[in-house]
């Protein structure tokens, strides 16, 4: 009796804060249906982690050195980016490419919707972040969960844990963040622009060679981002060969799930009270914002400018898809031009620009890993 009233002596106020956090997250799962088979496990893993002397994470009581269990998966799935690739299967399993194909051009949305990664960068670096820190708070702008893993940890950035959770926040907050920022940017008649999806079928042979093509060209020109693209790229092939139809199924379910669910837990290691409560978690998130921010505004006025040159004129609403918070970014802009005028349908459009920045998301990802890792 006596051990246990000592180890409650040993609580601090910080780590009832994460607590607090934890719960939030887990409410924001299970209330909000927000992100809940990632945000369900990383809430649960934050209280789990700050329970006093956890035995969930490495620690030394009395000179012994005794590991955790979180810490020995992370290890084994993050550390050595495992789990980020293993999901990138999964989501490019999910990811139908066919209006992107029946369109090119949206991937200049995708594109453009990348500008607040890098404008972030500048400014995580002016704030005094090491540019290690920098690249990988900026990279939380991708709207990409698995990416922003992948970047924070090969960079070995010191703020993983709050990269992490602002990524995964922010992509979940996608229905409350864009509509404002889309709004304060375009006017009625804009967003009351139809576009004609004049589709036609995409032949099996192009479905199978754009993996394909995409990995190579993405590799040619920016060699660290083959391993994001290709294990995306290698996803969707399972889902277009037509003959592994039982493994893109399993795929895009049963792997997605499960190591998303394992993400979510092993990431609560890095979420101990010492380490994530600090002004620099606070100017992490602010920033990730930003980058957000930018991105979204970034593919809005790339279609504003694209109209001043373009007889068929594009509803500039479709810029801010060219995030990579697939599908719910479509979503919302759909959603919003159906606030405008019920007959203005622009589904295709925007899923076309969202996966297009699928991959610019992952290849601006590995053009940061190139600029910055020698």
């Amino acid at each position: 009796m006596y051990a246990i009233f000592q180890n409650f002596s040993n609580l601090t106020w910080q780590q009832v804060v994460m607590w607090v956090i934890g719960s939030i997250l887990i409410y924001l799962a299970i209330k909000k249906d927000m992100e809940p088979s990632l945000l369900l496990p990383m809430g649960f893993g934050a209280i789990l982690v700050n329970i006093p002397m956890s035995g969930a994470v490495t620690q030394v009581i009395e000179g012994v050195r005794e590991i955790g269990v979180l810490n020995v998966l992370f290890d084994a799935g993050i550390s050595n980016e495992l789990f980020p690739l293993l999901l990138f299967i999964g989501i490019g399993a999910m990811i139908d490419f066919e209006p992107l194909l029946n369109n090119p051009k949206l991937m200049l949305f995708g594109a453009a919707a990348q500008f607040g990664i890098f404008a972030t960068l500048v400014g995580a670096t002016a704030l005094g972040f090491q540019l290690k820190d920098a690249a990988s708070i900026a990279i939380i702008g991708a709207a990409d969960g698995p990416t922003s893993i992948f970047v924070a940890n090969y960079l070995k950035s010191n703020y993983i844990g709050p990269i992490i959770i602002a990524a995964y926040s922010y992509m979940a907050l996608v229905p409350m963040i864009q509509p404002p920022i889309i709004k304060l940017l375009t006017t009625k008649h804009e967003r009351r622009i139809h576009m004609e999806y004049t589709g036609s079928s995409v032949s099996q042979t192009t479905k199978i060679l754009f993996p394909i093509i995409v990995t190579v060209i993405a590799g040619t020109f920016a060699p660290r981002s083959v391993a994001l693209v290709g294990f995306l790229m290698f996803g969707n092939l399972i889902r277009e060969c037509g003959v592994l139809g039982s493994l893109s199924e399993t795929a895009q379910k049963v792997l997605a799930n499960l190591i998303t669910l394992l993400l979510g837990l092993t990431v609560a290691a890095n979420m101990r009270a010492e380490a994530f409560l600090s002004l620099q978690t606070l100017m992490i998130l602010a920033l990730g914002l930003v980058a957000f921010v930018f991105d979204t505004a970034g593919g809005v006025v790339f279609g504003k400018v694209m109209n001043l040159f373009v007889k068929k004129k594009v509803n500039p609403m479709i810029g801010a898809a060219g995030i990579s918070a697939f599908p719910m970014s479509s979503r919302v802009v759909h959603k919003m031009g159906l606030a405008e005028d019920k007959t203005n349908h622009l589904l295709m459009h925007a899923a076309g620009a969202n996966v297009a920045g699928q991959i610019a998301s992952v290849i601006a990802g590995g053009v940061l890993l190139s600029l910055i890792v020698k």
